[in-house]
C-alpha cells in the first residue's frame, strides 16, 4: 500500500505518521490508518486492545528505549485480562559478512543492530504484566532479501494499521504524508540522543485525546550548525557509511533526507527558534484534513 497525499488532501484517508523513535496512540473514533516506514535495522511494534480498538505503534531504534517505550505505549491503551495483539516488522539479518556497492567498493561488516533490538523487544513484552497474542512476527531471516550484489536487505520497510479492524498491511509513504513537521520530527531522532530528558523513552508526538500532534521539544548545542556543516560536505556515498546502520539497505531518499536535516540546523543554529521556552509545537487538523500550526 502506498500512502499519498496529493492536492485533495481532505479525500484522504486520517492517518498519523510515526517517525523513528516515536509512538503514537490512536483512537479509532478518530483515525484511520497509523503507520511508519524507512525501517531498515529499526522495529516496528504494534500493539492493540481489541476491546476498544485503541492502537499504538511504534519505531524502535535501539534496545535501550525498549522497556520504557512499552510502558509508554501501554499506558495510553490500559490493562486487561484479554490479551492485547502485538505485530513486530521490520529489522532483517544484517549481520552479513560483506557490502558491496554498485561501484564496486566494500567496507567492513555490518554489525548487526536487529538481532539485539528484537531481543530486548521479545524479552520487554514475556516480562510485562499484560498478555499479549503474537500476530505478526515478520523480522530477521523472515523478512531478509538479498540484492543483485550479495547485500542483505529488508523485504518489508513499512506498514500501515487499518485501525478499525487492527488489519497491518505492507506499506510506504510518500513525503507529503509523513506530517506535520516532517524536518524537526527528524533532527529530534538525532539530537535526543544528547538530551537527558529523553533518555530510555520514545519520542512523545501525538495527543490521542485531542487528536492533535504535539511536537514535544529537544534541544540541540550550537556546535550541531558546525557539525551539520562538515558532514554536508561529504560525498554521498560516505554520507550512508558515517550516518546509516544499514549503508546497503537504505531507501534512495535517505541522503536527500540527512542534507535537509543539515540545511535545517546550519540555518538554525539556536534550539530556542525552534522550541522557544522548551514548549511543543502543536498541530490540530482543520475542517479539510490538512495539519495547521496552533502555537
Amino acid at each position: 500500500m502506498r500512502i499519498s497525499l496529493g492536492p485533495d488532501e481532505a479525500a484522504a484517508p486520517r492517518h498519523v505518521y510515526v517517525f523513528q523513535r516515536e509512538f503514537a496512540t490512536v483512537n479509532p473514533a478518530r483515525v484511520e490508518l497509523v503507520g511508519t516506514d524507512e525501517m531498515t535495522t529499526c522495529v516496528g511494534v504494534v500493539i492493540r486492545n481489541n476491546k476498544t480498538g485503541m492502537t499504538s505503534i511504534c519505531h524502535m531504534d535501539f534496545p535501550n528505549i525498549v522497556e520504557g517505550g512499552l510502558k509508554q505505549m501501554l499506558g495510553l491503551l490500559g490493562h486487561d485480562k484479554t490479551p492485547f495483539d502485538v505485530h513486530l516488522i521490520g529489522g532483517f539479518d544484517d549481520t552479513s559478512t560483506k557490502v558491496i556497492h554498485p561501484s564496486g567498493r566494500k567496507h567492513n561488516a555490518q554489525e548487526g543492530y536487529s538481532y539485539p533490538l528484537c531481543c530486548k523487544i521479545v524479552e520487554a513484552l514475556h516480562k510485562s504484566q499484560q498478555r499479549f497474542h503474537l500476530r505478526t512476527f515478520c523480522v530477521l531471516g523472515s523478512n531478509t532479501t538479498t540484492d543483485s550484489y550479495g547485500n542483505a536487505q529488508p523485504i518489508i520497510g513499512g506498514f500501515v494499521v487499518q485501525t478499525s479492524s487492527g488489519d497491518v498491511s505492507p506499506a510506504s509513504f510518500d513525503i507529503n504524508s509523513r506530517c506535520p513537521d516532517e524536518i524537526v520530527r527528524r533532527i529530534r531522532v538525532s539530537v535526543s540522543s544528547y538530551d537527558p530528558s529523553w533518555q530510555g523513552r520514545l519520542l512523545e508526538t501525538y495527543d490521542t485525546h485531542r487528536d492533535t500532534f504535539q511536537i514535544a521539544a529537544a534541544f540541540w548545542m550550537p556546535d550541531w550548525a558546525e557539525i551539520a556543516s562538515s558532514l554536508n560536505q561529504l560525498s554521498d556515498s560516505e554520507v550512508l557509511l558515517q550516518c546509516s546502520t544499514s549503508p546497503a539497505a537504505e531507501p534512495p531518499h535517505f541522503v536527500e533526507n540527512e542534507r535537509r536535516i543539515w540545511k535545517y540546523l546550519i540555518e538554525n543554529p539556536d534550539w530556542e527558534d525552534t522550541f522557544p521556552r522548551y514548549k511543543p509545537r502543536v498541530f490540530h487538523r482543520t475542517s479539510d484534513g490538512r495539519w495547521s500550526r496552533y502555537s
